[in-house]
Order: structure tokens, then C-alpha cells, then sequence
């Protein structure tokens, strides 16, 4: 009987479940995606060496933190596959030049470098990227199949 119900969750998951957020706590190292509030995966994540704060300039090794769009799929990335972050917006834009900096840009949900995906169980205990999102190359796929290009991410310490 629980077999049947294990199948039955799986395929309940996979066919009716519609990622419509990706919501990420910074200060939990975690990732959820929502379907109408309603959590059905979540991930433990990395992210750059300092995480904590809004991503303000290129290279301050930090997560760019509000609500973004994740606008396109890159399979061709140097990180396994990836998905773009559409930071930065206008108000990181105006920002920067307040500052007299680059905002710097880029910004992606991820896998593991390529070819170090074997490590993962290491990587993922420690804040490794620039200032992305890094999950293992297994929950790229499962992530990649389950958020749609267009899909908001909310990003929160």
C-alpha cells in the first residue's frame, strides 16, 4: 500500500504540479518552489562567499535579493546547466550609478562546475559562487524540468 501511494504522489507531482514561484532564503541556504503558495520541492543551495545584504556591485560576492524573473535557459554553461536571473533591473541599474559602479550581472540558478559535479556533496556545504545560485547537477534537471522560462524568484535573507 505504500508503494501505491509513493507512485501515486509521484505522478500526482509530476502531472498537476505547476512551479508558479521560486522562492530562496538566503539565511536558511534554501530553496522552495511553490505551486500557489504551496511548497512542493525544496533545495538546499549555495551561493557567493558573502551572501548576506542585496548584490550592489559586480564582484561583492553576494545574491542579488527582491523579486526577478528568470528569463532564460542556458545549457551551454560552464555550471552544468543553468537558468538566468534577469538582475539587474532598473532600480540595481540606477544604484550602481549612484555609486560610480559596475552592478555587474549574470546571475544564475546552477549546477556544479563542469566536471566537479562529484563533489557536490562537499560544494553544497559552503557558500562557493560568485553571487548564483548553485544546486547539484541531479536537482538542476529536476529544477529544470519543473520551472518554466518567465517564472518569479523571490530572493530573501
Amino acid at each position: 500500500m505504500k508503494l501505491f501511494a509513493l507512485i501515486l504522489s509521484i505522478l500526482s507531482f509530476s502531472t498537476f504540479a505547476e512551479v508558479n514561484l521560486v522562492k530562496v532564503d538566503k539565511s536558511e541556504n534554501k530553496m522552495y518552489l511553490l505551486d500557489d503558495g504551496k511548497i512542493i520541492k525544496e533545495y538546499r543551495v549555495a551561493f557567493g562567499g558573502a551572501p548576506k545584504g542585496h548584490k550592489e556591485q559586480e564582484g561583492d560576492q553576494k545574491t542579488p535579493e527582491g523579486v526577478y524573473t528568470l528569463d532564460y535557459k542556458k545549457e551551454d554553461s560552464s555550471f552544468y546547466r543553468a537558468m538566468h536571473i534577469n538582475y539587474p533591473n532598473e532600480a540595481d541599474l540606477d544604484n550602481a550609478k549612484r555609486k560610480g559602479v559596475s552592478a555587474g550581472g549574470f546571475i544564475m540558478v546552477h549546477g556544479q562546475r563542469n566536471w566537479l559535479g562529484w563533489l557536490s556533496g562537499i560544494t553544497q556545504n559552503f557558500n562557493w559562487t560568485n553571487g548564483c545560485i548553485a544546486l547539484t547537477n541531479s536537482e538542476m534537471d529536476e529544477f529544470m524540468d519543473l520551472v518554466k522560462v518567465g517564472t518569479k524568484i523571490q530572493i530573501e535573507w
